[in-house]
């Protein structure tokens, strides 16, 4: 209880000292450091496009499906285990990575496009927003504030496999649908914030491996979008069967 108490005091503290000179607090942040970053992000960046470019892949010719998913989970499996040294073909396998996720989550954005296809871009804008916030604050945020969540994070997404282990064996309900979606949504967005903060630490510490650290943001951005655009898609047809029922 006294944790959870400090934790509360420290953050009001940290409100009511807010100011200006807050956001001058990349300074902490070393040339070294902000250069990785920038190669972080636009690595990032160029996943992103592989993804798109998957998943459009997907709606051509209908490749998502299992294979896309051991594809890429071979991928990253490949890459974690190559030297750090051979580059070219690390990010080579970051780009077929994230490729076979965008095959693999295609059936997902073609239902979205086959439905409404502003769900998808407001999904995909919402996603990018709050990944920028939350990447931002961690930024600011002093060094090592918010790693002490890791913890948390990993329980709640130990949790979450559980369940998701025990409804596909028990059988799930809508409820238990709904709690897995909306806090696997809250468990990811943390993960956004102490990934940022880990990969600065980790960085200050000389590990500038950026194509790592890119796709670690990858797979937090990934897994919010999904779920970002699962609610949205629910709440759309949630509103849609009204309608109907309403016409009846």
């Amino acid at each position: 209880m006294d944790s959870f108490t400090s934790f509360f005091d420290a953050q009001s503290s940290s409100r009511n000292g807010w100011s200006y000179d807050s956001l001058k607090n990349f300074r902490q942040i070393s040339p070294v450091v902000q250069t990785h970053l920038k190669q972080v992000y636009l690595s990032l960046c160029c996943a992103l496009v592989a993804s798109a470019v998957g998943a459009y892949l997907h709606i051509l010719w209908n490749i998502g499906g299992f294979l896309t998913t051991l594809g890429c989970m071979g991928s990253i499996i490949w890459l974690l285990s190559t030297p750090p040294y051979e580059e070219h073909k690390r990010v080579s396998l970051l780009m077929a990575a994230a490729l076979f996720e965008g095959a693999s989550i295609g059936p997902l954005i073609e239902l979205a496009i086959d439905f409404d296809s502003s769900i998808l871009v407001s999904a995909f804008v919402g996603c990018a927003v709050a990944f920028g916030c939350f990447s931002a604050a961690a930024m600011i945020a002093r060094r090592r504030e918010y790693l002490y969540l890791g913890g948390l994070l990993s329980s709640g997404l130990s949790i979450l496999f559980w369940l998701h282990f025990a409804s596909s064996i028990f059988g799930g309900s809508m409820a238990l649908f709904k709690f897995e979606l909306y806090f696997g949504l809250l468990v990811f967005v943390g993960y956004i914030v102490v990934d940022t903060q880990d990969i600065i630490e980790k960085a200050h510490f000389g590990d500038l491996d950026y194509v790592k650290h890119a796709l670690t943001l990858f797979t937090d951005f990934v897994a919010v979008f999904v779920r970002i655009l699962i609610i949205m898609l629910k709440n759309a047809s949630e509103k849609e069967e009204k309608k109907k029922k309403r016409r009846n």
